[in-house]
């Protein structure tokens, strides 16, 4: 009987599962992800997503530890070194940028060469870096230090397996089934995609990103190259010192702008430089959507030929060709699927800034980041120069847009009645975005006025967005297949130097009431800084006395039937 007992006691103990021990290797696992996105939640630099796909993927590392159980400290061990080794990047681009690491960040790094590398790097070291990199060793080592080989059955490992596999690679495609959607690609995307967060893939799946992105860059800049230049182009200003600057905003609706005449203080700083600003009260974008818009508005495409872009000179390469020096500062993302044009635009300039260097546009990002390149490029002694600053200006998340000692409107005094408490915080953020958007552009135009040279600036931004604007008040975003006038309604605004003004005498204030479309950009920017050129179209620009109102065509052009002319949209809001 005894000897009965003895087995019965083995046996039960043999099928108890060491759950505390997985919870321990998970936890193991976890920490090389998890820390780094704890301090990023930690500073709200980016959403709770990001976080919560890290702590998923870290899972998947238990699956070849239940494989083999008793193996638990030699496996944990392997894996480990290689998630603490790329972890150190990721923590080490955190300590720096405050914010994930992305295939910007290699973007950026390869395109640096060694001098500028060991600059910025004798730049941001600070002493506590080493300290900090061996306290989180030494953290991983002590949990490490506490695993053992795991008591589990085969048939529980088993389903623990099953389930894991499930989580990490079947429910990720579930959208896709019921979409009625079944792709290999697509499929091993979603998979991607969830599991980017976590140590090693951030760094992994960043690199395969960038690659392709580069490659897609590199084709998109040599078919340019191809393109011929503009015929008999001429510049009465010589070689006159001049600088010219572009502004380019990102998702600022000029109905939420107290400059134009929005109920809230959202343009202090511009309303208070009003005087020296021409103001064009009736400029829409074509497109809903930076990349589309900014295919037009920087080439001779519209959206009756949308492809031009592809064919023609853009204003980058027209810029160089009359002898500007031109330079692209950015505090959008660069190396992004979605962001490959804006890349490939912004290496048709002499000089680049990348400054947004997020993984996700859900990141904690500001504009004010433009200010100090924006200084250093008017300060290098170069006489013609073509800037242009390309904001991330009030592009959803609206909270990440602006730092948090800047929210100025809190409360709900001054909104309609229809704004509920959800409504009342996503205005709130908004209008703090523009606000802060409103700082940006007076600096920037402080600063150019400072330098006291001849010189003007243009800013519109490359489409709006409805924030609970339209009737019944319950959409905010952008969508193309529902236009509204606030998705579309932009700023269009000029700033000239009593240099430029006294030089190039052009009578703007009786024009700024023309409906007008950023789609033909490039024929009032030629027109506003003194180019001609064969291609130019003075029925195009705004500012040319012979300017043709048209139709503010929007929608898709690849569908021509389905374009609409937004005026009498416009109409209807007046």
């Amino acid at each position: 009987m005894a000897q009965a007992a003895a087995l019965n006691c083995s046996s039960s103990k043999s099928s108890n599962t060491d759950w505390r021990g997985i919870g321990l290797v998970f936890l193991f696992f976890w920490y090389f992800s998890g820390v780094h996105h704890l301090l990023l939640q930690a500073i709200d630099a980016i959403s709770f997503a990001s976080f919560r796909l890290a702590t998923v993927a870290s899972a998947l590392w238990l699956i070849p530890v239940l494989l083999a159980p008793k193996y638990t400290r030699q496996i944990t061990a392997a894996i480990g070194l290689v998630l603490w080794a790329f972890s150190l990047i990721s923590l080490g681009y955190f300590f720096i940028y405050h914010n994930e690491f992305s295939q910007s960040v290699l973007f950026i790094i390869f395109e640096s060469n060694p001098a500028e590398a060991s600059e910025y790097a004798a730049q941001y070291f600070a002493w506590w870096m080493p300290p900090a990199f061996f306290i989180y060793s030494l953290l991983a080592w002590l949990i490490w230090r506490k695993l053992r080989p795991l008591s589990i059955s085969r048939k529980r490992a088993g389903l623990i397996i099953a389930l894991l596999a499930g989580m990490l690679f079947v429910y990720p495609q579930y959208k896709h089934v019921r979409g009625g959607v079944i792709s290999s690609a697509a499929a091993a995307e979603s998979i991607v995609k969830r599991m980017e967060p976590a140590v090693p893939w951030q760094i992994l799946v960043g690199y395969s990103e960038y690659r392709q992105q580069l490659a897609a860059v590199e084709a998109l800049v040599a078919k340019n190259n191809e393109i011929p230049p503009v015929s008999n182009l001429s510049d009465p200003n010589g070689s006159t010192p001049s600088t010219l600057v572009l502004v380019i905003g990102e998702s600022t609706n000029r109905q939420h702008m107290s400059l134009y005449g929005y109920h809230r203080q959202t343009t202090p700083r511009l309303d208070a430089l009003r005087q020296e600003l021409t103001v064009f009260e009736n400029v829409v974008a074509s497109r809903p959507y930076t990349i589309e818009t900014l295919q037009q508005a920087l080439t001779f495409a519209d959206q009756e030929n949308p492809d031009l872009y592809l064919s023609t000179p853009s204003l980058m390469n027209i810029m160089k060709q009359a002898g500007y020096r031109t330079y692209w500062i950015t505090n959008q993302q660069t190396m992004t699927q979605r962001n490959t044009m804006l890349t490939n635009f912004s290496k048709q300039t002499d000089e680049q800034v990348y400054l947004n260097n997020t993984r996700v546009q859900n990141s904690r990002a500001y504009d004010g980041a433009v200010l100090d390149p924006f200084s250093k490029v008017l300060a290098d002694g170069v006489e013609k120069r073509f800037i242009i600053v390309h904001l991330l200006g009030t592009h959803m998340r609206y909270e990440f847009r602006y730092p948090p000692e800047d929210e100025y409107f809190k409360g709900r005094d001054d909104l309609p009645e229809w704004a509920d408490a959800e409504r009342t915080q996503f205005i709130n953020e908004y209008d703090n975005a523009v606000r802060y958007n409103d700082f940006v552009v007076s600096s920037l135009i402080e600063r150019l006025r400072g330098t006291q040279l001849k010189s003007q600036m243009l800013y519109f931004a490359d489409h709006g967005e409805d924030v609970f604007d339209t009737p019944p008040h319950k959409f905010v975003g952008r969508d193309e297949a529902k236009p509204t006038p606030a998705m579309y309604t932009v700023p269009f605004l000029v700033w000239q130097s009593e240099a430029w003004r006294q030089a190039n005498p052009q009578p703007l204030a009786g024009v700024t009431h023309r409906p007008y479309q950023t789609a033909h950009l490039i024929h009032t920017w030629a027109e506003l800084v003194g180019l001609s050129f064969d291609g130019l179209d003075s029925s195009k620009s705004v500012i040319s006395p012979k300017f043709q109102e048209r139709p503010l065509l929007v929608g898709d052009p690849s569908a021509p039937k389905g374009l609409i002319d937004l005026r009498p949209l416009l109409n209807q809001t007046k």
